[in-house]
């Protein structure tokens, strides 16, 4: 298995691509509510691994990306509190399903300007030998990675992304 953090990274993105075409094909609140709860841990671990690991490092390494980072954790704020009141709603809750599609859409919106225009530029500026630390790094946090986005960890991240 590559420790490459774009190669990781992309293997996430994949992976929460999938439970958003799964959600858009659910049928049923019992179906539609357990999709999303996956997507709430998915992008739990995503996002604190990138906020913790991947943005810290590369805005260390390449300062010239300072506004693209700046832009990824905003975008990771949005889903935060996106994903905090889904997690706190239920799967008939009027809005549930419209709340879900426009985590969908924003997420959607930040992983296409991560692969298209921000990964290029890292991969271009940092050796395989970084990209592999920095992947090996996300690795072992991921272990510890918060799954919930009401675990002190994951509230931490939110609640420093409002005021910072």
């Amino acid at each position: 298995m590559s420790t490459d953090a774009i190669v990781l990274l992309k293997e996430d993105h994949k992976e929460i691509k999938k439970l958003f075409r799964d959600f858009r094909k659910a049928e049923g609140e019992k179906e539609t509510g357990k999709i999303v709860d996956k997507i709430i841990e998915a992008l739990t671990v995503h996002t604190y691994l990138e906020n913790e690991c991947m943005y810290p490092e590369v805005r260390s390494l390449l300062p010239d990306l300072e506004d693209d980072i700046l832009e990824s954790y905003e975008e990771h704020h949005v889903a935060d509190v996106l994903v905090i009141e889904l997690a706190g709603m239920k799967p008939d809750a009027e809005r549930f399903d419209a709340k879900t599609t426009v985590l969908i859409e924003n997420v959607e919106h930040h992983i296409d300007e991560e692969e298209d225009e921000w990964f290029p530029k890292v991969r271009e500026a940092l050796g395989r030998k970084q990209l592999q630390d920095i992947g090996a790094r996300m690795l072992e946090m991921k272990e510890g990675a918060p799954r919930s986005p009401a675990q002190p960890s994951a509230l931490k991240k939110t609640i420093d992304a409002v005021i910072s």
